[in-house]
């Protein structure tokens, strides 16, 4: 689902990540002189928002997919970025004085394990912070997309079951994760689309769930999901998405 070029993963999430890095890194409450770790790094949405903030050097981040890896290092020149998936991370214990991840943990093939791990190559102390899509309370910017999809095909397997994605459950996860102190909380953003064309195209480039149930549809269908999608924005093109965050201390 990511091994899809970055381009692709730009106009498909880029659009809503990039402004709710801000407020993550606000979140997670990162500071000046800080080492910290991006996991599930993308193209490099956060990493950028961390790089202006920190400095190049005070910067890593690892993803699984080589698209992704390969356009961080191509972006963010000066920033170590690996190959390497969030259960199985390239670093010494204690490495880094907080790790991140934006919109991963309910990709994550094992998010305790995801969570243990960012825990482990973060010093005593420091800050583990996650957010990811409210998709289980019907927020998330793919919202509207999956209520169209579950009228024209109710048997679909949308996202509001993955780990983290209901009210509660990313807090669950870092506290079984043995993390500290942990706080909760909502992050939003609202993004204007100049057209539904511009909203709907991103979803045709086979990026993430959405992006690969579409592709696997009759032209038929996904025709009949493009038109009450349109029907249901009707004209005004402006997504408001919450994600559920959480932070806690290792």
């Amino acid at each position: 689902m990511f091994e899809v070029a970055a381009d692709a993963y730009d106009a498909y999430m880029g659009r809503y990540s990039i402004p709710l890095a801000p407020l993550f890194v606000d979140f997670a409450g990162i500071g000046d002189e800080q080492r910290v770790l991006d996991v599930g790094c993308g193209p490099g949405a956060l990493t950028g928002e961390l790089v202006r903030r920190l400095g190049a050097p005070a910067v890593s981040a690892v993803d699984p997919s080589e698209p992704f890896v390969e356009a961080a290092r191509g972006r963010h020149p000066d920033v170590e970025v690996r190959l390497a998936p969030a259960e199985e991370l390239p670093f010494p214990d204690g490495s880094f004085d907080a790790s991140l991840a934006q919109l991963v943990v309910h990709f994550m093939s094992d998010p305790l394990g995801g969570l243990g791990e960012m825990a482990r190559v973060t010093r005593p102390g420091g800050i583990v912070a996650a957010c990811v899509w409210d998709h289980g309370g019907g927020q998330g910017p793919l919202s509207r997309f999956w209520d169209v999809a579950r009228e024209v095909d109710p048997d679909v397997i949308d996202e509001s079951q993955l780990a983290g994605a209901r009210e509660g459950h990313l807090g669950e996860l870092f506290r079984e994760a043995r993390l500290t102190d942990v706080e909760e909380t909502s992050l939003s953003v609202r993004v204007e689309h100049a057209s539904f064309d511009e909203w709907w195209e991103p979803f045709t480039f086979g990026v993430g769930p959405a992006g690969a149930y579409l592709s696997r549809l009759d032209a038929d269908v996904r025709m009949a999901i493009r038109e009450r999608c349109r029907d249901a924005y009707a004209g005004d093109v402006t997504v408001v998405a919450e994600t559920w965050a959480a932070r806690g201390r290792v």
